[in-house]
C-alpha cells in the first residue's frame, strides 16, 4: 500500500476500525498471480533522450501530412485557416474548463453562447445546448428526449445511419426496454414504403442521417412529412458542412437536428476529441441534456453571460436531471465559432460547392474505370460508394494505394456484408486535381 498517502498511524487506526490485523483480508478475492508482479520500468531518461523517443513513436503514425486520404466515415479532413489556432490557442482559451463561477468565466460563457448562436443560425432550430461530446451521443442523446418527451418506447432508424451512431444508439437504450426498429436502404437511401408499415402510434422519433453514411442525401421532406402524420418526433443528424448547400433541418420541420461538428474548425485529431451539437425546437427547451448559455445583464446593467440552463443531476434532482453528459467541449465549439466566423455565409457556401465539384469529379473519373462502378446511383454531397467489378477485391485495391501513399476509401463489408466489395470514398476541398488524377492513375496502373 506504498502508493497511498497515509501514515502508518492512519493505517493501523483503519486497520483497527475495520478489525482485521492487515489489509490482506481485503485482496483475497484477487488471484495471487495478479498481485506477484514487477512493473519492470526502464531506468530514467534524460529530456532530450525522451523527446527523441517520444518523437521516434509519434513517427510509426501516419497523418494527412503524409499521404493522400481519401477517408471519411464520420471523421472529415477540411482545411483550417491559421486564425484558428491563432486564437483558440491562447493559453486563456485552452486552460480553462467548466465556468461554474460565471464572475470568472465570461469569456468561455461568450464562447458557448456564440457557438449555440451559430449552430441555431447554421440549423435554422430555435434552441441549441452546449457541451455534447460527440455526433454519436448527440444522436443517442435526441432518442432519449423523444423518449421522455411522447412516452412511447419505439425508435425507428435509419440503416443508413452511421453504424457506430447505431450502436452507441443501442447501448444507450439497452436497459430502457425499447424497441429499436432498423428500416433498410436497399437503393441508398431509406425505404419510405418501409417507413410507412413501420411506423405506428407506439412510436416516438424516427432518426434519419443526411447525407447519410453511403453519402447519399436524402428527401428528408418527404420523410419528415411521413414520420408527423403519426404525432413522432423527427430527428435529423446532419453534416454541418453541407448546409452551406442543403437544406437545414428548420426547414422541413425537425423537432431535433444534431450531428458531428468536428469538421468547424477541428482537426481529425486520430479520432478525438470531438464536439457533438444538439439543437431542438423552442417547445423542446426545458427537455434538452447538456447546458445551455444564456445573456444576461448584471447588477450594474451591463451585458454578461451565464450558464441558463443545466439539465444534468449535479446541478439537479437526480429525478429531473435529463441527461448524465457532463463533459466541457468549450475549446473545440470556439474553434467552431472562430472558423464559421472566419468563412461567413459566402465562404461556407463556397466551400460546400467545392466539396461537391471534387467528389463528383473524383466519382466520375472513377466511373470510366473498367475495375470500378457505382454501388448507388444517387445524389451526394462529398461521400459516395463505389465497388470493384472484376477479380480485384476493395481490401487488394486499398492495400495498392497504401503503399503509393495513398489511403483509399472504407471497406464496407465489415458493416454491411451485403455491401462486400464496395468501399465509401470522401473528397473534400483539400484534395487538389492533381492529387485526385494520381488517384485515378495508381487504379490504371494496378
Amino acid at each position: 500500500m506504498d502508493y497511498v498517502p497515509n501514515t502508518e498511524g492512519n493505517k493501523e487506526k483503519m486497520l483497527h476500525e475495520m478489525r482485521i490485523s492487515s489489509f490482506e483480508p481485503l485482496l483475497e478475492g484477487i488471484p495471487r498471480t495478479l498481485r506477484n508482479f514487477s512493473l519492470t520500468l526502464p531506468h530514467g531518461l534524460s529530456e532530450p533522450q525522451v523527446l527523441k523517443s517520444l518523437k521516434y513513436l509519434s513517427e510509426k503514425n501516419t497523418n494527412t501530412d503524409q499521404c493522400i486520404s481519401f477517408l471519411g466515415a464520420g471523421a472529415y479532413e477540411h482545411y483550417i485557416p491559421s486564425l484558428v489556432d491563432h486564437l483558440a490557442l491562447r493559453s486563456e482559451f485552452y486552460t480553462c474548463y467548466t465556468p461554474y463561477q460565471p464572475e470568472v468565466s465570461q469569456g468561455t460563457l461568450q464562447a458557448i453562447y456564440e457557438f449555440q448562436s451559430l449552430m441555431c443560425e447554421l440549423t435554422h432550430m430555435d434552441v441549441a445546448n452546449a457541451s455534447m461530446y460527440d455526433g454519436s451521443t448527440a444522436f443517442a442523446e435526441a432518442a432519449l428526449l423523444s423518449i421522455r418527451l411522447k412516452g412511447k418506447n419505439k425508435i425507428i432508424c435509419s440503416r443508413a445511419t452511421h453504424p457506430e451512431y447505431r450502436q452507441v444508439l443501442r447501448t444507450y437504450l439497452k436497459g430502457m426496454h425499447t424497441e429499436i426498429l432498423e428500416i433498410g436502404t436497399p437503393d441508398g437511401v431509406t425505404d419510405m414504403d418501409q417507413l410507412e408499415e413501420a411506423i405506428d402510434d407506439n412510436t416516438a422519433a424516427v432518426l434519419i442521417q443526411n447525407p447519410n453514411f453511403f453519402g447519399c442525401i436524402e428527401d428528408m421532406d418527404a420523410l419528415s412529412q411521413i414520420t408527423h402524420r403519426h404525432d413522432t418526433l423527427f430527428v435529423a443528424c446532419v453534416n454541418p458542412i453541407s448546409l452551406g448547400i442543403l437544406k437545414p433541418p428548420g426547414e422541413y420541420d425537425a423537432d431535433i437536428a444534431v450531428g458531428e461538428a468536428q469538421v468547424l474548425g477541428n482537426y481529425l485529431n486520430y479520432g478525438g476529441p470531438y464536439l457533438g451539437f444538439f439543437t431542438v425546437k423552442k417547445e423542446f427547451l426545458r427537455k434538452i441534456p447538456g447546458r445551455i448559455a444564456g445573456e444576461t445583464v448584471d447588477h450594474r446593467g451591463a451585458r454578461c453571460f451565464v450558464l441558463t440552463l443545466q439539465a444534468r443531476e449535479q446541478h439537479i434532482r437526480r429525478e429531473k436531471a435529463t441527461s448524465n453528459i457532463c463533459t466541457n467541449q468549450a475549446l473545440l465549439a470556439l474553434r467552431a465559432c472562430i472558423y464559421l466566423c472566419t468563412l461567413g455565409k459566402k465562404g461556407l457556401t463556397e466551400l460546400s460547392l467545392l466539396n461537391i465539384q471534387k467528389s463528383h469529379y473524383t466519382y466520375e473519373r472513377l466511373c470510366t474505370l473498367d475495375m470500378l462502378e457505382p454501388t448507388f446511383k444517387q445524389s451526394f454531397f462529398n461521400e459516395f460508394t463505389i465497388k470493384s467489378k472484376g477479380a480485384l477485391s476493395i481490401r487488394k485495391i486499398n492495400e495498392h494505394l497504401i503503399k503509393k501513399g495513398i489511403v483509399g476509401g472504407l471497406e464496407l463489408s465489415e458493416y454491411y456484408p451485403e455491401l462486400a466489395n464496395s468501399m465509401l470514398l470522401c473528397v473534400t476541398e483539400t484534395k487538389t486535381k492533381e492529387s485526385i488524377d494520381r488517384l485515378i492513375a495508381e487504379l490504371t496502373n494496378l
